[in-house]
């Protein structure tokens, strides 16, 4: 397994599909691809405003609120509730959604990959790694053993994975690829410092 630090000061910024906005890159794979012919992509977004989210043909999609009161989304004429404390949600790029600010501007998490391709699944590393997609997702083959996991800090957090010592900031990320990309992380500090991390895992089909 190769890891490789993702600093926040690093992360790319770019406007939306939809020119609507911002949206700050954390990875992408293959690395520099454009947001027309990228196999996977995690980003953050602030969304100040209530709107249509981009359309992604051919994507899979998994959402989660970083920060803010939340959003009501929309997709395909289903409203979904989502806040901190939301499990995320996924469901397909290429469907009609949009947002309702709950009570003012949110900044949200996003992990696409592209649909036939690539399986993946976003959660906090304090929750079990979900098993199934939710109904609103496309039916994917379940996931084997993870290609890449990306880890992002949204505060602080020390922690040991494969031998090493990690420490990120906020909104640093770690990429963890090859073999034994799904090591178990441990704490090695304050346990309670696993709450600030998220994991996105992606695999090939």
């Amino acid at each position: 397994m190769t890891l490789r630090l993702l600093p926040a000061a690093r992360h790319r910024r770019m406007p939306w599909k939809n020119g609507r906005g911002e949206t700050v890159e954390i990875a992408v794979y293959p690395q520099g691809a454009g947001l027309g012919d990228f196999g996977w992509r995690l980003s953050m977004a602030g969304v100040t405003e209530d709107g249509d989210f981009s359309v992604f043909q051919g994507i899979d999609r998994s959402l989660a609120i970083l920060s803010g009161d939340g959003i009501v989304l929309d997709v395909a004429g289903q409203p979904h509730r989502l806040t901190m404390d939301a499990a995320p949600l996924a469901f397909p790029a290429d469907a009609p959604a949009s947002a309702r600010l709950i009570s003012g501007p949110v900044t949200d998490l996003n992990l696409m990959t592209r649909r036939g391709a690539y399986a993946h699944r976003l959660y906090r590393a304090t929750d079990a790694a979900p098993e199934t997609a939710p109904e609103t997702a496309p039916v994917t083959p379940p996931m084997s053993a993870p290609d890449w996991r990306i880890i992002l800090a949204t505060a602080p957090a020390t922690f040991r994975i494969d031998g090493q010592v990690v420490t990120l900031g906020p909104l640093d990320a770690l990429l963890c690829e090859g073999a034994g990309a799904c090591a178990p992380l441990a704490p090695d500090q304050a346990p309670d410092q696993a709450a600030n991390l998220w994991l996105a895992e992606i695999s090939r089909l």
